[in-house]
């Protein structure tokens, strides 16, 4: 309980921060990805149910404190997406840290994208997608070196060895 209780506060800490940075383009959706650092991370080390858990979780809270209904919706949308394509490309065994993490910024901005054409039912939104497929693939390929360090340097604290 403790190591979830750690994660969700962390990602809360990280969209926190995000919330505060202001990403200078004209097309929204773009964001660092902060807070899934938390998530990546925890698809390695506790597994896809926890992190699954911690990531859904995260979007809820971030969105009642710092958002509103449709950031969350769009939120959600984005990471449950995100998290089915991560974990299904961790399974395959193909990818390593850094892909997963890119495919799954990728997979983000598709399900907010495909929210958005949903909410405002009209397909012009995914005019956006060259800019936030390039977008995502930065940010989840940044993301994903840095998770890499991470669950290196944690290995042996979730592996139950300290």
């Amino acid at each position: 309980m403790a190591r979830y209780g750690m994660l969700i506060a962390l990602a809360f800490i990280f969209s926190y921060i995000e919330a505060m940075i202001p990403i200078p383009f004209p097309v929204p959706g773009i964001k660092l990805g902060l807070a899934n650092l938390v998530t990546i991370v925890g698809i390695y080390t506790v597994g896809p149910v926890g992190a699954a858990a911690v990531g859904i979780l995260r979007v809820v809270l971030a969105g009642f404190t710092f958002g509103n209904l449709f950031s969350m919706w769009y939120g959600l949308s984005g990471c449950i997406l995100s998290l089915i394509c991560m974990i299904g490309l961790k399974k395959t065994g193909k990818f390593g840290i850094l892909g997963v993490s890119a495919a799954g910024g990728v997979a983000h901005n598709i399900g907010q994208l495909c929210m958005a054409a949903f909410v405002v039912e009209n397909g012009a939104v995914f005019a956006y997608l060259p800019v936030l497929l390039a977008a995502g693939s930065v940010a989840g390929s940044l993301i994903g070196l840095l998770g890499g360090l991470v669950v290196e340097r944690l290995s042996g604290a979730f592996s139950g060895k300290h």
